[in-house]
């Protein structure tokens, strides 16, 4: 088991359940040291006193609040610990709600809550099953790095797991994000993006891994050995300025997915892309085109191609 992060104990009501803290994740990522190019050697961020300008030992380092200019009070690790706070070794569920009612983006890190000896046993498993029954998920509220957190408990996997969570004056509104002015989207569109939506679902995130951190140790283990990087990978962006049809884009979406997935992408219409600035919309002018066309082929592909497209 990984090494616990805090010891205490969960408070529900008048049952106390003693708990390590251990992550739930692993940090996979590639970490670079900052170096001088001339010879390679390590730089380090030196930690000097701005008023003597002497280099300072970790051990001299202390925690220290500024209320003013030129006005630091300090605060000892052993202030931070006595504060009259029921939460300093506890996480106390507070109350219990609705697991859908939880804003995601509240949640931030995530650990596992393991049980701290056989005499947590039972009141582990009770509070586990007891949320395993319900809908609902457990409020808390806990002290963690010098601070007091609102944190959310649920079950995966038949593990207790804490959720650190943003207080709600934490979380931006959005209205302070600039959003895109009204724009009409017509139904035909709508319903392609849910059935693009459809076909790209799947059963879980499995799948899925960081091809970033891949090609970064593939350029590093070619690097190491002397060989030629990895050819960069072609640019699938589009370029600027370029204008794409909305609802082509949205039906070539639906056709790609579709044979991604081993299905015969016949069904799906694919419109011609060009540059517009309104939605694709038929003119009279274009109908009557359109209709002298299918009658002059008279070929029934065309009169089925033309009863999709009404159709849809």
């Amino acid at each position: 088991m990984p090494r616990p992060l805090w010891a205490g104990a969960i408070s529900f009501g008048l049952v106390t359940i003693p708990v390590k803290i251990v992550s739930a994740t692993e940090d996979h990522d590639v970490h670079f040291h900052q170096v001088h190019l001339a010879d390679m050697g390590r730089v380090r961020t030196r930690k000097v006193c701005e008023i003597d300008g002497e280099v300072v030992s970790q051990d001299e380092i202390g925690k220290g609040y500024e209320i003013a200019k030129d006005q630091t009070v300090p605060v000892t690790d052993e202030e931070l610990e006595q504060m009259p706070l029921p939460t300093a070794k506890a996480i106390e569920i507070a109350a219990f709600v609705d697991a859908d009612t939880i804003d995601p983006v509240r949640i931030s890190d995530s650990y596992y809550l393991a049980a701290d000896g056989q005499v947590a046993a039972k009141p582990y498993t009770l509070l586990r099953k007891a949320l395993e029954r319900s809908s609902k998920v457990a409020v808390a509220k806990f002290q963690w790095h010098g601070r007091e957190r609102l944190g959310l408990l649920r079950i995966r996997e038949g593990a207790i797991v804490l959720h650190s969570m943003k207080w709600p004056d934490e979380v931006r509104s959005p209205d302070d994000v600039t959003a895109p002015r009204e724009v009409e989207v017509g139904e035909e569109e709508i319903e392609q993006a849910l059935q693009l939506a459809e076909q790209m679902t799947i059963e879980d995130l499995s799948g899925f891994h960081d091809e970033y951190r891949e090609a970064l140790e593939d350029i590093i283990a070619a690097k190491a050995e002397g060989k030629p990087l990895p050819a960069p990978a072609e640019d699938g962006t589009q370029e600027k300025g370029e204008v794409v049809d909305l609802m082509a884009a949205l039906n070539a979406s639906v056709a790609a997915a579709k044979e991604s997935r081993g299905e015969d992408g016949e069904d799906a219409t694919v419109h011609e892309m060009r540059p517009s600035k309104k939605t694709a919309r038929k003119t009279p002018a274009k109908k009557t085109a359109a209709s002298k066309k299918t009658t002059a082929s008279k070929t029934p592909a065309k009169k089925t191609a033309t009863k999709k497209r009404s159709a849809s």
